[in-house]
């Protein structure tokens, strides 16, 4: 897959793409004899991983950490990338209900302009 079907499928940037690929997160299983970058459906899943970290604010060095995690546990599952993908777990809760908790903020913060909206009219 090239990138451009790769960018529209995953809701990512071209430029994200490329980042990901120069930092090393996610590098391209292929490229054409012309150099363009070719993507398979393994890449693709992974990228939707990614994806989903970044609402969350992991690193690109914690996402490039469980991405091969996730491949050496899909491999050979051992009790310390087991250990490890726990912590994983437990971040990715705490950070998500931080960010609940940030969302109810926003969402009082509207009700409370919507008011001052309705009892200016």
């Amino acid at each position: 897959m090239h990138i451009g079907a790769v960018a529209e499928q995953t809701e990512l940037s071209l430029r994200t793409l490329r980042h990901y690929d120069e930092v090393g997160l996610l590098r391209p299983s292929g490229r054409t004899t012309g150099g363009f970058r070719l993507y398979t459906e393994q890449d693709v899943e992974r990228l939707f991983l990614i994806r989903r970290m970044k609402p969350l604010g992991f690193t690109l060095d914690q996402m490039g950490e469980l991405l091969r995690l996730t491949e050496s546990l899909a491999e050979s599952p051992d009790v310390e990338s087991q250990a490890r993908l726990e912590e994983f777990i437990v971040d990715a809760q705490a950070r998500r209900k931080k960010l609940a908790y940030t969302l109810e903020i926003a969402d009082e913060f509207i009700d409370r302009l919507q008011q001052q909206h309705d009892q200016s009219r």
